[in-house]
């Protein structure tokens, strides 16, 4: 419809062309979109009333519940897109809908005064949207079209859905298998062209991080063939393996690179494609990470990209590797890292680091998010079971709900109960005047994390057993009870199953929280301290850039063979320590900076370490053996013990002991 004609105009003139098809039986030669004539003759062949008032029941909640399953990781990456388009449209009388890839919408959010108008045609959660039930509409022909599609006001098939205006994009996978689509509807009168290239950017950024996520462990190469167009929303990606390996594109890239018939599984080499070999572009990314680089195509074609790695990919350790590309991947790393810490939203692909029984855990993990199924983590105190769970809230279709932690370890048996249940005023002595909101309450529409459940008093087990089994709980003192709807994450440090048997732990509980249970290894068993090191590190710079400090070779031998009793917990404590003691000047972490319990006896071994990191521990065990004794007698001895660790070199003592080279030469009487 031409925009220049006036909302009453344009629908006078939709008017006329449904009397034309409806009443006359002719098809209009002109007027309609071409989508539009279309569907509308799909229609008019599969039986459907234009007049049909009829209600067409909405799925049933099994079956919702099924769809939302099966979609679960479309829903857990939408989410986000939905928010932001939303935020561009709010208070203009708007919904925006998902749907899976049968017209079922899957969800919904908008203006409320909106919402209750598309209620009334049933334009909610759990609809059949598809053209076969609803007739022309955006979300029907989009799936049937496979392009964008704006249906606005008469030109919906069922004269019920005229109250709407709808703009809808599909969403596809790289192979070009249809996910979905995305959806912005309105009151016909409020009708806005900007709508549909909205949709458009909205489904085009869902299609990115469906991709980066499919790829997290692979090298991603962003291009484009104007330099103006990377970075953009029409730069193509590309993610290629360790190896050299083309392992996906995404539409984009498919379409730059002409290769829009050929199947995701014959992609082939990076060569194939590219005359430009993927270790010179790596190594002058590496040289270079913001820069732009040319690649030349087979076909004697130019394109401009840029190569990131992902937080789960070292290139350090492929079969391309070298010092410079390894350089590349970790810097990717910290930025990558750093964003997210900035968000505030750490999620799995965060915490990917290389460690492959880490990794199991979370592939493991993220394969329930979003199907109600419990999650039960496993592990040693300081492994990072919060982290973990609070990722997996982070990446599912729950994150823009809330996440409740509670620690039943750390709580008073005589306070839990009100902590998990709540209180009404006045239930006991000592209850605030207006109650108390219960942490099961409070976690309504997201994410409840029990921590330590296994030591939980067992006459609190029976209470939240019946809270999971019901889905409702009643505050202490409350007559009734109030739904509650809570995806439920537990931890302990405990093996359960020996709990049953042991008569702590309910054995119906038990069953209830595990239902997949996934194990934390311990930092002793991780082969990836190394990235970890330089995780915490440049989360805990205060001013300085992230990279800017790192870990002497020595030392970081020293953290790859030590026990870490505390785990991840003491591992991040020694290292703010270190950097608490690092001069303005300095930028390598030494042994000298690090505290001195963790080289006490206990915590672990000190034979074969390097003397770096044994001079500390000579000191540390020096000064306990000389108490008592005169300042003066315990330093000199002191020094000279250290000065015969580094076989008489002044200045490497020196370091070793916190002082100049001077105040040393001083402390012994000699002149310098």
């Amino acid at each position: 419809m031409g925009q220049t004609l006036t909302r009453a105009a344009q629908a006078a003139t939709l008017e006329s062309l449904r009397r034309q098809f409806f009443e006359l039986g002719r098809v209009p030669e002109a007027g309609l979109p071409a989508p539009v004539m279309r569907s509308w003759q799909r229609c008019r062949k599969n039986g459907l009333d234009e007049r049909d008032m009829r209600r067409v029941d909405n799925a049933t909640r099994s079956e919702f519940s099924m769809a939302r399953e099966r979609n679960g990781r479309l829903l857990s990456h939408a989410s986000g897109v939905m928010e932001h388009l939303y935020e561009q449209i709010r208070s203009s009388g708007s919904l925006v809908v998902l749907s899976d890839a049968q017209g079922m919408i899957l969800h919904a959010i908008g203006d409320p005064g909106f919402v209750d108008s598309a209620s009334r045609v049933a334009l909610q959660p759990g609809a059949d949207w598809s053209e076969e039930h609803r007739g022309t509409n955006a979300v029907g022909s989009a799936l049937i079209e496979r392009s964008p599609v704006e249906i606005f006001g008469g030109e919906h098939y069922l004269q019920r859905n005229s109250i709407l205006t709808c703009s809808a994009a599909p969403i596809f996978d790289p192979c070009g298998q249809m996910l979905g689509v995305l959806d912005i509807s309105g009151d016909h009168r409020a009708y806005q062209p900007h709508t549909l290239g909205l949709a458009r950017v909205g489904a085009g950024l869902l299609e990115r991080r469906l991709f980066e996520a499919d790829h997290a462990r692979h090298i991603l190469i962003a291009f484009h063939d104007r330099p103006e167009g990377v970075g953009g929303l029409q730069e193509g990606l590309l993610a290629v393996s360790g190896e050299g390996e083309i392992m996906g594109a995404d539409r984009l890239a498919r379409a730059l690179l002409g290769i829009d018939e050929r199947p995701c599984t014959s992609l082939g080499g990076f060569a194939n494609l590219f005359r430009t070999a993927l270790g010179t572009m790596l190594d002058r990314a590496a040289r270079s990470p913001e820069a732009l680089l040319e690649l030349e195509l087979r076909n004697g074609a130019v394109v401009f990209a840029r190569a990131r790695a992902s937080m789960a990919f070292h290139l350090s350790r492929s079969p391309l590797s070298s010092p410079a590309r390894g350089t590349a991947s970790r810097a990717a790393t910290r930025a990558r890292s750093a964003a997210v810490a900035a968000e505030g939203r750490i999620t799995l692909e965060h915490l990917a680091t290389g460690d492959a029984a880490l990794q199991l855990a979370l592939d493991r993990a993220g394969k329930v998010i979003g199907r109600n199924i419990p999650l039960l983590i496993q592990g040693e105190s300081g492994v990072g079971k919060e982290l973990l769970a609070q990722a997996c809230h982070n990446s599912g279709p729950r994150a823009s709900g809330p996440f409740v932690a509670l620690n039943c370890a750390a709580i008073p048996e005589n306070l839990i109960e009100s902590e998990l249940f709540g209180y009404v005023g006045g239930a006991f002595t000592g209850a605030r005047r207006e109650g108390a909101v219960g942490r099961i309450q409070q976690a309504h529409g997201g994410t409840l994390f029990l921590d330590e459940i296994g030591d939980m008093p067992l006459s609190m087990q029976a209470r939240l057993l019946r809270v999971l089994q019901e889905r409702r709980v009643v505050p202490i003192g409350a007559s009734e009870a109030i739904p509650v709807d809570i995806a439920l994450v537990c931890a302990t440090h405990r093996v359960l199953s020996e709990s049953v048997k042991a008569g702590s732990f309910r054995e119906d509980l038990y069953y209830r929280v595990n239902g997949l249970t996934v194990y934390l290894p311990p930092l002793r068993e991780r082969s990836d301290i190394r990235c970890i090191v330089e995780r915490l590190i440049d989360e805990d710079l205060d001013g300085r850039a992230p990279g800017s400090v790192t870990v002497s070779e020595e030392v970081m031998h020293f953290f790859e063979r030590y026990a870490w009793p505390g785990n991840i917990r003491q591992l991040q404590n020694v290292l703010r320590v270190a950097l608490a003691l690092l001069d303005d000047h300095e930028d390598v972490i030494l042994s000298r900076h690090l505290p001195e319990e963790i080289f006490s006896s206990e915590a672990g071994a000190t034979e074969g370490l390097p003397a770096p990191v044994r001079a500390p521990v000579a000191i540390a065990a020096h000064a306990a053996r000389t108490r008592g004794r005169r300042l003066k007698d315990v330093q000199e001895d002191t020094i000279l013990r250290v000065l015969a660790e580094y076989d008489g070199n002044v200045s490497a003592a020196a370091r070793a002991l916190g002082i100049a080279r001077n105040t040393l030469y001083r402390k012994l009487g000699r002149d310098f």
